[in-house]
């Protein structure tokens, strides 16, 4: 595989560089020195995503024809990873990412015309409805009901149940949702997609704490509750009992993301924290044998998943799907960014402690010290407690391993 960049495309990196370094401006660099997920709050969020929108750049992987900038994949992958390397904020994937995909390959004509200009201009914001209460990697056993009915205002359906750790539900004027609308024999079938206004009467956020703790802006996961919410038939996506076939396309989305990137910049921070900060003899930890091998392995093995990543992602360009080595990405590419995440806890040493910072806020009804220890280190514990759920979300890692076995592997 031919890993060097032509001069067009180097003009291309240069060109994202300039861009960034005039886009990047110190608020949001300060917003993004506290985050502990590499999201900031909303209004941050969509004020980095429109001025992506502005520049034609929000979403990378989109067709032409529906406003995407029609790079090719050595484009994209020297946008993320520049992106990366600046420590620019991620883009939020529940609409440009995740829902736009199936909306573009199953919705209709009419909602493609409603749902993608404003998904891609960060006008709506979406959740994703998904997990229930007793259905997370079992997702096929979800029971949110959507009978359908009729009256004045036309076909709907009806929705009672809950959805659980709802990442920025709170935010989000739509969610993309997962119902049962019949009990067939096999779970799968009973199953459709359905779009909902959350501003539909009988809806109710209820915020869910988690052990990365409160940080101002930050509040992340929710519950959601439906009770006899009317959604349209119309805003049912492709065929009814046909869901679970769309939502898996959908994971492709969510579970093969670009990792390398991201862990090269991360694996950055941890090398000049370690730099800083002394070991138990006094001298520099970057110094230290043992943590260097441990930053060593990180850092191949951050470069072995891209090299993957960039002859996976080659095959796109020529209409293929990524199909199940999707999750071969998220799987090492989550356990990867869990192991950084506590290198980087173990580099900063006491001053990782979480909560003793200003404006941190409360953890348990504690109110904050004053404080303590240098700015680095006040993300650093709830970015490690925060990337624990990476291995559940989007099919814990053990469904991933069962995933390759069968489809990737045959076995």
């Amino acid at each position: 595989m031919n890993l060097d960049f032509s001069p067009q495309e180097l003009q291309f990196r240069d060109e994202v560089r300039a861009w960034i370094k005039e886009a990047f401006d110190p608020g949001l660099k300060a917003l993004m020195a506290r985050t502990k997920n590499g999201y900031l709050d909303k209004e941050g969020q969509v004020r980095w995503q429109k001025k992506l929108f502005e520049r034609g750049w929000a979403a990378p992987n989109w067709p032409e024809e529906y406003g995407g900038p029609g790079w090719s994949p050595a484009q994209r992958y020297l946008f993320q990873a520049e992106t990366a390397a600046a420590g620019c904020p991620t883009v939020s994937p529940m609409g440009l990412k995740m829902v736009a995909p199936v909306i573009m390959k199953y919705g209709t004509p009419a909602q493609k015309a409603r749902f993608l200009p404003p998904i891609l201009r960060s006008d709506i914001w979406w959740c994703q409805g998904y997990s229930e209460p007793n259905s997370g990697s079992d997702l096929a056993s979800l029971q949110m009901r959507a009978e359908r009915g009729n009256d004045a205002h036309g076909e709907h359906y009806i929705l009672n149940g809950s959805k659980i750790w709802t990442t920025h539900a709170q935010w989000a004027d739509w969610m993309f949702c997962l119902v049962r609308t019949s009990r067939d024999a096999r779970r799968q079938d009973g199953i459709s997609f359905v779009l909902v206004d959350m501003r539909t009467p009988g809806i109710t956020v209820a915020p869910l704490p988690t052990l990365d703790g409160p940080v101002e802006g930050q509040q992340e996961v929710n519950q959601v509750f439906f009770e006899d919410v009317r959604v349209p038939v119309e805003n049912r996506i492709g065929e009814e009992g046909l869901g679970w076939t769309y939502a898996k396309y959908l994971l492709e989305f969510e579970r093969g993301g670009s990792y390398g990137p991201m862990l090269r910049q991360q694996l950055a921070k941890v090398a000049r924290i370690a730099e800083k900060e002394p070991g138990e003899d006094g001298a520099r930890l970057l110094d230290d044998p043992g943590f260097r091998r441990k930053l060593a392995e990180l850092h191949m093995r951050a470069a072995a998943l891209e090299a993957s990543e960039l002859r996976l992602f080659s095959n796109v360009s020529s209409g293929t799907s990524i199909g199940a080595a999707s999750s071969m990405l998220k799987l090492v590419g989550t356990e990867t960014i869990q192991a950084i995440s506590e290198l980087a806890v173990e580099a900063a040493g006491p001053y990782a402690l979480p909560f003793v910072q200003d404006g941190w806020g409360e953890l348990q009804g504690r109110a904050t010290g004053p404080k303590v220890g240098p700015d680095y280190a006040a993300p650093l514990a709830p970015r490690y407690f925060n990337y624990r759920k990476a291995s559940i979300y989007a099919g814990s890692n053990e469904i991933q391993r069962n995933i390759i076995a069968k489809l990737v592997l045959g076995l």
